[in-house]
């Protein structure tokens, strides 16, 4: 192959020269700032309404429930940190996953140090949340759920609905971390029963730096960031218009193209882990066999050491993972496949692929023959092989 394959679009995404070129007058034709009362401003705030009105049809809120963030992150420190924060007199009890995305977790450990609860959920060995231990979790001072929409390691959709609902039955706020599943599968903040739901662009084809958070009329949730009076007070900083605009667009695209894609990525999927489970020995899929992201495929191999896997992956020219992006300078095994009870020597040996309607079968075919001769050349090196080959 004589460019990479590109195989690790749950870490990002190529942006498209469509959305590159939405942005680009903003740089320097309508620089304006959008909070600026003077007409030239007009055409920035103009595009940042645009867009917002765009991204809220695609999840169906209305427009003044989307608040713009420096992307998904911010978002989920911001839903945590604000609902705790405003629900304090009611409690300090809040629920979440095991395998949620470490800005999740992360400040649900900041907001323990503060004093309050954190309750864990266990996942099953798909990494489906179990609703009847939901149930149990919750609390009279229970405040927050907080669950993913679908893992950004093992692809597993959960039943957020189901979720939803049984926030709202017992009055409690829930949000989401949609990261992962905005612009790839449908999503409707109404049938899901969602409070907040995070975003973020770069994961369909938009720029990095730029999220929102989904608020709904009526959650009292107070500032996370302070200072000017943008985003109706909520979150200040001036606009980042040129981001706000390639969101806007590439979530244009992705809503038009949604269902094209999704079945695209999920057949190209579907083959690659029937190649790969049929050809590798002591390999194994994780997460939800059908249940799951549509470009999202996320193997262990026994006898193998994850990190040697990926840079000679690399160096036949495949980008892909062994976990989160985010937490990729770790030596410790992915929290997630831990989670749904993989032992640590076959959680080290892990490794995410995930596609994009731009990959191909060539691309696929390629990367399994690499990947079949690298396993056994690296089980070739593992005396832990040696001695399973032994036992046999």
């Amino acid at each position: 192959m004589n460019k990479p394959i590109y195989l690790d679009n749950a870490a990002t995404t190529r942006v498209y020269p469509e959305v590159v070129d939405a942005m680009s007058p903003y740089f320097t034709e309508y620089f304006g700032n959008p909070s600026s009362i003077y007409s030239f401003a007009g055409k920035a705030k103009e595009a940042v309404d645009k867009a917002r009105s765009i991204l809220a049809k695609g999840i169906g809120a209305r427009p003044e429930e989307i608040y713009f963030t420096a992307g998904g992150s911010e978002a989920d420190n911001w839903a945590i940190k604000a609902a705790a924060e405003a629900c304090g007199d009611k409690g300090k009890h809040i629920i979440t996953s095991k395998i949620e995305h470490h800005a999740v977790l992360h400040t649900c450990e900041y907001l323990k140090k503060k004093g309050y609860e954190i309750t864990y959920l266990d996942v099953d060995e798909k990494g489906s949340i179990n609703l009847e231990e939901l149930k149990r979790a919750i609390r009279p001072d229970t405040i927050l759920i907080s669950v993913m929409t679908a893992n950004n390691e093992i692809g597993t959709i959960e039943p957020i609905e189901q979720i939803g609902a049984v926030a709202k039955e017992h009055g409690i706020l829930f949000h989401t971390d949609g990261v992962q599943a905005f612009g790839h599968i449908p999503m409707d903040v109404d049938a899901m029963n969602v409070d907040m739901l995070s975003a973020s662009a770069h994961k369909i084809n938009g720029p990095k730096g730029i999220g929102f958070l989904y608020i709904r009329k009526g959650v009292k949730i107070r500032s996370f960031i302070h200072g000017g009076a943008q985003e109706r007070q909520r979150r200040a900083g001036t606009l980042n218009v040129p981001g706000i605009v390639g969101f806007g667009k590439a979530a244009e695209l992705a809503f038009a193209h949604m269902e094209d894609h999704a079945a695209y990525e999920t057949e190209l999927r579907d083959y690659l882990i029937e190649r790969v489970l049929g050809e590798i020995p002591h390999s194994r899929l994780n997460g939800e066999r059908q249940k799951r992201l549509p470009g999202n495929a996320n193997f262990c191999f026994r006898f193998i050491e994850g990190e040697s896997m990926l840079i000679w992956l690399d160096r036949q020219g495949i980008c892909g993972s062994s976990g989160s992006a985010c937490t990729s300078g770790s030596l410790d095994p992915s929290h997630v496949l831990l989670a749904i009870g993989l032992p640590h020597e076959t959680a080290h040996g892990s490794l995410r692929l995930t596609l994009s309607y731009e990959n191909t079968k060539e691309e696929i075919d390629y990367t399994v023959e690499q990947l079949t001769e690298i396993i056994e050349r690296l089980r070739g090196m593992s005396p832990l092989w040696e001695d399973f080959c032994k036992e046999e």
